[in-house]
């Protein structure tokens, strides 16, 4: 189909489906503006003041008439929707197993991108062209939204909940990243580049760690674990029986709150057990875990929950696999087994 010149790239996979939507209802608008227009024109000169037509002629229905009129639009509006809803569902729904993982922070005015291996970003992000990508967003203040129009991609980012969109972008280049939600008084200054390299140039950028930053070459989970050792969190969360539960496996689990309610342990779960405890206590457990609101950015809470999602049994042992190492507590320092704690 041809492309609008005024439009952007098509740069994602998502890109021509949601062209092609734009383009049918562009098609539809006009028609029916034409048709529309064009009845009026035809009414007020048939049935002007001062026509031969008979006005003496009562009203009769047209039952079939009316049936067309509306079941015609509704069969078109139908057919839009189904049409619209895939990409809508695909965009917004869960990205390819082998998705690459990026978190993003908006904050007034700008964007932060945290790769996984340690590598930040400020109002750029670099993407290897052909490969899914998966952002998890977040707000530090307002609301903010994700906007990268070459892409076809918009997300509201929300203070205190995750947010989450994915594509594959395909062409090499640059491209407007935009926030597209009033966000204060210098929201139009806050935009952004994207850029799409070839795979094996984005390998080279990723091992510098980046072309602009000096960046800390510890990984995400390694950042996480270096702040649950300076927060002593293992005080309550060690391996023994302890005041809160150990959080190996904790990440995707089903957890049952004193409430009753069963909630998944997932991004929005362990940022909110980390800032509100008081709101998800897990049934068994007291409310004894203070807030750490305040003490943690948004870039260390995903730190976090990285590292806190880097913890699998392994071995018959509960510890991390890989890349990430449980604290020991020494046994004199070794919390008291007893089920008095809350755990994020």
């Amino acid at each position: 189909m041809p492309r609008i010149p005024l439009l952007p790239p098509q740069a994602s996979n998502f890109a021509q489906s949601f062209d092609e939507l734009f383009y049918v209802l562009l098609l539809l608008s006009v028609f029916f503006a034409g048709l529309v227009f064009s009845l009026i024109l035809f009414f007020a000169l048939r049935y002007r003041r001062g026509s031969r037509y008979n006005r003496r002629m009562g009203h009769r229905g047209q039952l079939a008439l009316e049936i067309t009129w509306s079941v015609i639009p509704l069969v078109i509006g139908l057919t839009i929707f189904f049409y619209a809803a895939r990409p809508y569902a695909m965009l917004y729904g869960n990205a390819p197993s082998d998705a690459m993982e990026v978190f993003v922070i908006g904050k007034q005015w700008m964007w932060h991108f945290q790769h996984p291996d340690g590598v930040r970003e400020n109002n750029e992000l670099h993407l290897p062209a052909g490969k899914a990508v998966k952002l998890t967003l977040i707000s530090q203040d307002v609301i903010h939204s994700f906007y990268v129009p070459a892409f076809r991609v918009h997300r509201d980012v929300v203070p205190g909940r995750f947010t989450t969109v994915w594509f594959v972008p395909r062409i090499p280049g640059q491209y407007h990243l935009l926030c597209s939600q009033y966000c204060g008084t210098e929201h139009s200054r806050m935009t952004g580049t994207v850029t799409v390299m070839e795979p094996a140039a984005y390998q080279t950028w990723l091992a510098s760690g980046g072309q602009r930053e000096q960046v800390t070459r510890r990984s995400m989970v390694q950042a996480g674990e270096a702040l649950f050792d300076r927060f002593a969190c293992v005080s309550c969360h060690g391996f023994a029986p302890a005041r809160a539960p150990s959080l190996v496996d904790l990440y995707g689990r089903a957890e049952m709150l004193e409430s009753g309610r069963t909630v998944l342990a997932d991004h929005d779960y362990v940022r909110t057990s980390i800032l509100e405890p008081d709101k998800q206590v897990v049934k068994g457990y007291q409310p004894i875990m203070p807030s750490f609101k305040g003490q943690f950015t948004e870039e260390e809470v995903l730190e976090l929950i990285a590292f806190i999602k880097s913890l699998h049994t392994g071995d018959g042992v509960a510890g991390p696999p890989t890349g990430a190492t449980m604290p020991s507590v020494p046994a004199s320092e070794a919390p008291r087994p007893t089920r008095t704690g809350t755990r994020p």
